[in-house]
């Protein structure tokens, strides 16, 4: 894990159970941006388990934050989990996976997926984002007529009353 990291994408979420659709979710669009499809199955199922199991552990009355984390580094994937350590971490059949604990009292587990054959982090075709541009000019301001503010409250009003 000490090689320079090219790209990251991370994602907040409660310890809740729609906590693992997200997760599912989350890794799958990272991946197909990244151009990584390949590694999609086997990704989703090494991040839905670690949430799996800080979602299992988690007071339901009280749940904390997890933060999923997909990092391009060298030649792998790192996802990581960081949450409560509440509970037993997930045992990962994986060589290159493991725990830490941090300062902050979370835990952070983490494993390491290779990426496909001769690919490197710092190769992969990530995507191009672009400021977006407004529509209006920065130097115009729009002229708010009081009167028709005036109405529209009264009729925003209106509708919450009925």
């Amino acid at each position: 894990m000490n090689a320079q990291t090219a790209q990251v994408d991370d994602l907040r979420l409660l310890a809740v159970p729609s906590a693992v659709n997200c997760t599912d979710l989350f890794v799958r669009f990272a991946l197909a941006e990244w151009s990584l499809r390949p590694l999609v199955p086997e990704a989703v199922e090494v991040a839905n388990q670690i949430v799996t199991a800080a979602v299992d552990v988690a007071d339901p009355n009280s749940p904390g934050f997890i933060t999923i984390r997909l990092r391009l580094t060298g030649e792998c994937l790192v996802i990581e989990v960081e949450d409560d350590p509440l509970g037993e971490a997930p045992q990962l059949a994986y060589q290159r996976s493991g725990v830490e604990y941090l300062r902050d009292g979370r835990r952070m587990v983490w494993c390491q997926l290779g990426l496909p054959t001769g690919v490197k982090a710092n190769e992969v075709p990530l995507p191009r984002r672009e400021k977006k541009r407004s529509y209006v000019s920065e130097d115009e301001t729009a002229e708010v007529d009081p009167e028709v503010i005036s109405r529209l409250l009264t009729g925003l009003n209106r509708s919450t009353e009925q």
